[in-house]
């Protein structure tokens, strides 16, 4: 590739990421620090502090991030060390059954958690038959347990992350250190915390880093627990006042804040330590047979884990086919009424016909500047072209709810943004972005991925043979890499379709609502409303489950997608 055409496509990237992404993140810190009448000022951040309700959501935003981390680890750590030690019955089943989790998302199990959880749901059921309840004084988990639900959740979905840096960190550990260790004398503990976690730090903290980050900022899930006393849901409601009030800027520029010192501490912290840096050693520990029964107990342990996961999603379908499920374990009868009448419901059909045409016009958008990126950085000698791969990793760190309401902010009448808006107020070309953005990091990564694996002589042969670079990028490049875009592609469109933060803010008309903004409201409408989420839920799963397998089976490889 010549250096003007890299530079060339250099500048159209950074151009698209300096008006989409880092201008509508700057645009918010500008509103939370700037007033018309005094200029630069921390007045508004201040009184954010000074007012108990918002600081109250900031500690809580704070500490769900933090304990959903922490859950997270608990459960990720235990599974990813056995996993790498020992051999089990069904270990290569088990192993991919415990990253499904990952691929269906919280905001559509907590659905199904709401029936579970309810003061008539399914639990206190279970506990009332085995006489652990009194019929008379159900208790209120939702009511009473908000927090530690939404933590669970969290948890549930994102240990997969966890598990899967950790895995890849074990995997580059010499076994050479830890069979010294025990030649020395030291314990399975001793050598446990004194040899492996302190190697395995690079993963926890890389997964670590986007855990946090994701519980943090997560809308969906508080929205609905009904949990209000948290920033990202005062936030959401901040939205009425936008045009009147600092504070939802302020409470958005200290989220977008705290996300970015945590991403770039971990960065910072990996790019000082020496643990991440070692070579891969040349030999594998080998992994040691169990005993019959502790060998069973790692199988049931990986089952039980997956089987956790997934009860809030069995919620979910229960609730889509339950004709009658009050006040028992399962329903008393299944039906497929829910989904019928919400093929006819104005809000299902339209939502995902609106949600196919954003998630895939934002695809085809990543996939020209995702190619056009991993071209730029596998392909040219570009000085910079580093710094243009760290760009375009950064809405990683930047949280979608902060992305989100900088473009509502600036779709405003009057404001640069407004033009996005079709005369009808049509948010098409803003969900496109929006999503567009988030996701391009998957398709990067899997473009970049397939240019280092393909033989660039077969390239230089084309071009010494008189083919031209669009020639040459049609015949030879995109063949050999069209899986790894596919894989690529099939993410980012699967994840685009199932987005909350952007559905939940930007899409204000029902004419306009994508599928996780129909399944939200249709959450609040009386009589069969929540059936019908649910089962518009289990078609967001199963597309999800469908769409993320075969990405995987596309892209071949497993672990790269949520590395830091």
């Amino acid at each position: 590739m010549s250096t003007s055409f890299a530079r060339l496509l250099t500048i159209l990237v950074v151009a698209f990421f300096g008006v989409f992404f880092i201008y509508p993140a700057l645009m918010v810190l500008g509103e939370a620090f700037y007033s018309r009448e005094t200029g630069f000022t921390f007045a508004f951040v201040g009184e954010v502090f000074a007012n108990p309700l918002y600081l109250e959501g900031l500690w809580n935003a704070l500490a769900l991030g933090v304990c959903s981390t922490a859950a997270s680890l608990f459960i990720a750590f235990p599974l990813a060390l056995l996993a790498h030690r020992y051999l089990f019955p069904g270990k290569t089943v088990l192993g991919a059954l415990i990253l499904v989790p990952l691929v269906l998302p919280p905001f559509v199990g907590a659905v199904g958690v709401k029936q579970i959880l309810g003061v008539q749901g399914a639990l206190n059921a279970l506990l009332i038959d085995f006489g652990l309840m009194d019929t008379q004084t159900p208790y209120d988990w939702l009511g009473e347990s908000r927090f530690l639900g939404i933590v669970i959740m969290n948890a549930l979905h994102l240990y997969p992350i966890l598990y899967l840096n950790i895995a890849a960190a074990l995997s580059h550990l010499d076994p050479a250190m830890e069979e010294a260790a025990e030649n020395l004398g030291a314990g399975p503990w001793r050598r446990l915390w004194r040899i492996t976690l302190p190697l395995c730090t690079p993963g926890i903290f890389a997964g670590g880093a986007i855990v946090f980050i994701w519980s943090f900022t997560e809308l969906g899930v508080p929205l609905v627990f009904d949990y209000t006393r948290v920033a990202s849901v005062q936030i959401f409601d901040g939205i009425k006042d936008l045009g009147r009030s600092p504070f939802p800027y302020a409470l958005v520029a200290i989220m977008l804040v705290v996300s970015s010192v945590v991403f770039v501490f971990s960065k910072k912290l990996l790019g000082k330590s020496d643990l991440g840096k070692a070579p891969r050693p040349k030999g594998r520990s080998a992994e040691k047979n169990l005993s019959s029964g502790k060998a069973w107990a790692c199988s049931a342990l990986f089952l039980g884990v997956f089987l956790i996961a997934s009860v809030p999603h069995l919620g979910v379908i229960f609730s889509s086919l339950a004709g009658e499920w009050y006040a028992t374990i399962l329903p008393e009868r299944l039906t497929l009424q829910h989904y019928e009448e919400a093929l006819g419901h104005p809000l299902v059909v339209p939502s995902i016909q609106n949600s196919l045409l954003y998630a895939g016009l934002a695809t085809l958008l990543d996939i020209v500047l995702g190619l056009a990126i991993a071209w730029v950085i596998v392909r040219s000698s570009l000085r910079g072209r580093a710094l243009l791969d760290a760009l375009v990793m950064l809405p990683l760190a930047v949280p979608g709810l902060v992305l989100a309401f900088g473009y509502l902010a600036l779709s405003q009448e009057g404001r640069p943004f407004h033009f996005l808006l079709g005369e009808m107020g049509d948010p098409i070309f803003l969900l496109v972005i929006a999503y567009a953005v988030r996701r391009l990091p998957y398709v990067v990564r899997a473009a970049v991925a397939g240019l280092e694996q393909s033989n660039i002589q077969l390239e230089e042969a084309a071009r010494s043979l008189g083919a031209g670079p669009v020639r040459t990028l049609k015949r030879i490049s995109l063949p050999l890499i069209g899986t790894n875009l596919i894989a690529g592609g099939i993410l980012a469109f699967a994840f685009a379709m199932l987005e909350v933060s952007d559905s939940l803010i930007l899409a204000q008309q029902r004419e306009h609502f994508p599928i996780t903004k129909a399944i939200y409201t249709l959450l609040g409408t009386l009589g069969n409303g929540h059936e019908l989420a649910a089962a518009l839920g289990v078609w967001a799963m199963i597309f999800l489950g469908i769409s993320i397998t075969g990405a995987v089976l596309l892209g071949g490889k497993k672990g790269g997608l949520f590395k830091l």
